[in-house]
């Protein structure tokens, strides 16, 4: 019993020690400083020390922007940015593939790189077979009649009255004989109609120019984007009137006839119609004759 209590005024002794911490100046021996400490006095430092160590740093990591620069930390504030950029490169992504196919498809107009597609000559819309002996093409009077009169108030009437590419109406956008016609076999998706150099060439349809530029094989070409999915194409003129994004009606000077281009045989006008990024013949719709 006597030795354990010897044991421990042992160490509160040697905790209690005093010892004295003396600053010299090296050159004179002059004391500059000094301090008493014990052992006692060290540890309760140093363990505060530590204490308001951890603490500081904890305040500073959670409650400063310094917390955003630990390696795996990720704020609210960061964690908002991610998702909206995720969504914005999404959204960036899908616009990107839409361009893509766009112009893909605008790209398969310009070079007519198509397989082979049969398409019914009655009406863009849907493919009808009809057995004409079975239909009364003869007009009845109140038919002909109804006929004049709506002829006469289209006449001067300024809207579209096109309702379905079934009753789409085009406007020729040059008269003369046409030198080579649509054919699928020969890969020409197109009429080309011999003209004079300098000829108006005009709309088809009222619509959107998105293409105006020059091609090195068919010259200056203009592509215009109408209702419907129907797009009409202009290759070889002399110059073009209207640039990409331009307003036009139906019958409205575009470009002027010309031979530019590699493909070019003469003046002429090389003129596509396209429907839902597929060709069919022009003539099915218009009648280029003088």
């Amino acid at each position: 019993m006597s030795e354990k209590k010897s044991a421990k005024k042992t160490i509160t002794k040697k905790l209690l020690h005093k010892y004295r911490l003396v600053i010299l100046n090296e050159d004179t021996f002059e004391e500059r400083l000094s301090f008493k400490l014990t052992k006692l006095n060290i540890f309760v430092v140093v363990t505060l020390s530590a204490i308001l160590l951890i603490a500081g740093t904890t305040v500073l990591i959670a409650f400063t922007p310094l917390r955003e620069y630990i390696p795996g930390y990720s704020s609210t504030k960061l964690r908002n940015q991610a998702v909206e950029l995720a969504e914005q490169t999404d959204s960036i992504q899908n616009v990107l593939r839409l361009n893509t196919q766009y112009y893909n498809s605008i790209k398969q107009v310009l070079t007519g790189d198509m397989k082979s597609v049969e398409f019914n000559r009655d009406s863009i819309l849907e493919a009808q077979r009809l057995d004409p002996s079975l239909i009364d093409f003869d007009p009845s009077k109140e038919d002909s009649l109804l006929r004049e009169q709506v002829a006469l108030e289209d006449k001067y009437n300024l809207l579209e009255t096109a309702t379905s590419r079934s009753n789409f109406a085009f406007f020729p956008p040059l008269t003369g004989s046409i030198s080579e016609g649509y054919s699928i076999k020969n890969r020409h998706y197109a009429v080309d109609i011999a003209a004079e150099t300098g000829a108006a060439v005009k709309a088809a349809a009222d619509g959107v120019v998105i293409f105006a530029e020059w091609s090195a094989q068919t010259g200056n070409v203009l592509i215009l984007e109408h209702s419907y999915g129907l797009i009409s194409v202009y290759k070889h003129n002399a110059t073009l009137l209207k640039e990409q994004g331009d307003l036009v009606k139906s019958g409205e000077v575009i470009a002027t006839v010309g031979s530019t281009g590699e493909y070019t045989t003469g003046p002429h006008l090389h003129f596509e119609l396209w429907s839902d990024g597929q060709p069919i013949d022009p003539t099915d719709f218009i009648d280029f004759n003088f």
